[in-house]
């Protein structure tokens, strides 16, 4: 489990099929303190395992049908991902709870300024927009968000520009695709 503050942006090394699995190497600093073999660590809001721990840099294996069905099948050598550890027991809640499991992939309709902030509309499928509330929490490549708007085919969420420039977003721009996963607590009363 996390929490959707990314601790730190990595660059991706490398990723390969390697068998049956894909391998994902990500350059980083901070995420690799404390961190073992079989750790989980939200990479743009997937949970993966730490298969290999290097002096900078993790080692994931990645199943197909996660490459599949996430934005991680998409990376490419030296792209920017969000990189966070899984939360432990006793650690602050800054965020909401975010699991690691994506529910879908979005696509970033516009990228714009209103009233000073910049603000992401987001299109997803249809079938998940039962869970989208104003003013709730969603991960959006495993980034904590709140939901400042919702119309017939995409979100909103304001962006500060703490988060733009220490996340991915500050990379990211109409058309790009972002991981979602919408907040557990959203979706416990509308299943």
């Amino acid at each position: 489990m996390f929490t959707g503050i990314v601790e730190e942006l990595g660059t991706v090394r490398s990723f390969a099929k390697r068998g049956a699995v894909h391998q994902l190497a990500v350059d980083c600093r901070k995420v690799i303190e404390g961190t073992s073999i079989g750790d989980s660590i939200a990479v743009n809001g997937v949970c993966l395992t730490v298969v290999e721990v290097g002096a900078a840099s993790l080692v994931f294996e990645v199943m197909a049908e996660t490459a599949r069905v996430t934005g991680i099948g998409a990376l490419r050598m030296s792209e920017k991902v969000n990189l966070e550890r899984s939360l432990k027991l006793g650690d602050r809640v800054s965020g909401h709870f975010v699991l690691g499991h994506v529910d879908c992939v979005g696509v970033i309709r516009s990228k714009k300024i209103a009233r000073g902030n910049f603000v992401f509309d987001i299109a997803i499928p249809q079938e998940f927009f039962k869970w989208i509330i104003l003013k709730g929490s969603i991960a959006v490549d495993g980034i904590s968000l709140t939901i400042s708007g919702r119309r017939s085919d995409t979100f909103a969420v304001y962006i500060i520009p703490h988060t733009l420039k220490n996340t991915t977003l500050g990379f990211k721009g109409p058309s790009d695709k972002v991981n979602i996963e919408i907040d557990m607590l959203a979706k416990k009363d509308r299943i």
